[in-house]
């Protein structure tokens, strides 16, 4: 069958994803992605939202392969923003009219953070009128902190699946009861019956990873009616396991950022309704990887609103963008160039996944 026949079914089986995936002609890529751009605009609009990211801390218990704060690098210097903190980069997110901001960190599991956790999220309620939509995004934790969490004002969850090839999974973490495929899968299901809009994601381009497995990701997120999807070109941190073993085994940038472009649009055209993330790694790999990630379908964007003299701290990959511009910049250079493009900045609004709403229905 045509790609373009395949672009016009109602419902796609999972050769026809396959196919999708195994696009190399450019202008069969191009029908690609302005299928997926056609529906982003039927249910989301030629709109973006923001989500103004403070990474506030690079403390981690879990040793991941390829992530540049695993526990065991020695050569980050660790940090964790003050409540202060944290609190002035929320409230420049609010008065700026983002709407919604996340929070990102590395995975701890004891009472002293989730204590902290929670007293932020409860402050920024009280200070921003509960003005802002929360994502969280700190990791594996109990059904009970998830629920403790989502009461204290977090609305949405990121936990990356990294794959849902439980093989390709284990290859990537070590393999302990803190790297298990099994509380991974189990800390999702938790993250629905707690009330989260939930969102996951992989990394695209692993050594080992096949399009095959690709396919089975999107398979895997509208089997668990996942809400909100964070994915994106895999690159390399040099001190890390697999950034010492793969540095010269890996897709080019080009192929990578190809692959996080497929997947973006398949996504949005097999799932129509979710909200889909152009990543920071897609820049990472090309300057305008994020204005791509948007004409193939996404229409969520993570400034940094990090304090700056933290931003350099929190390198989960090689050569991460905009590490030294505040966050001023950041937001206006990013409007100007999404303008180019043809979409517009939401701001005041939350954007929240019209799927969640549509579930919970």
């Amino acid at each position: 069958m045509k790609i373009s026949e395949i672009l016009n079914k109602e419902e796609l089986t999972r050769e026809d994803l396959l196919a999708l995936m195994k696009i190399e002609n450019k202008e069969e890529l191009q029908l690609l992605f302005d299928k997926a751009y056609e529906i982003k605009l039927k249910h989301i609009g030629n709109n973006v939202y923001y989500r103004g990211l403070v990474e506030f801390s690079n403390i981690c218990i879990k040793n991941c392969k390829y992530c540049g704060i695993r526990r065991d690098n020695k050569n980050v210097e660790r940090f964790l923003m003050s409540k202060e903190d944290i609190l002035q980069s929320a409230e420049w997110i609010y008065e700026n009219g983002y709407a919604s901001m996340a929070l990102q960190s590395g995975e701890r599991t004891d009472e002293e953070f989730i204590n902290f956790v929670e007293d932020i999220l409860k402050t920024i309620r009280e200070k921003t009128n509960d003005g802002l939509g929360i994502t969280l995004s700190v990791g594996e934790q109990t059904y009970e902190t998830y629920k403790k969490w989502k009461d204290a004002g977090a609305a949405r969850y990121l936990l990356r699946i990294e794959s849902s090839n439980r093989n390709l999974f284990e290859t990537i973490h070590p393999k302990d009861s803190l790297h298990s495929f099994e509380k991974r899968l189990k800390a999702l299901k938790d993250l629905r019956k707690a009330g989260y809009q939930v969102g996951t994601g992989v990394m695209i381009g692993l050594p080992g990873q096949t399009e095959e497995d690709l396919v089975n990701d999107i398979i895997f997120f509208k089997e668990n009616d996942i809400d909100m999807i964070g994915m994106g070109p895999y690159i390399l941190h040099n001190e890390t396991p697999m950034g010492q073993e793969f540095k010269d085994k890996i897709l080019s940038e080009e192929k990578r950022v190809e692959l996080g472009l497929k997947m973006i649009a398949i996504c949005r055209i097999y799932m129509k309704d979710i909200n889909i993330a152009a990543t920071t790694a897609l820049q990472g790999l090309d300057p305008l990887g994020r204005e791509k990630g948007v004409l193939a379908g996404a229409n969520i964007i993570m400034p940094s609103a990090t304090k700056t003299s933290e931003r350099g701290k929190y390198q989960l990959y090689n050569g991460k963008p905009n590490i030294n511009d505040d966050a001023e910049k950041g937001k206006t250079e990013l409007e100007k160039s999404l303008k180019k493009i043809g979409e517009n900045v939401v701001y005041g609004k939350r954007g929240d996944s019209p799927h969640f709403f549509s579930r919970g229905k």
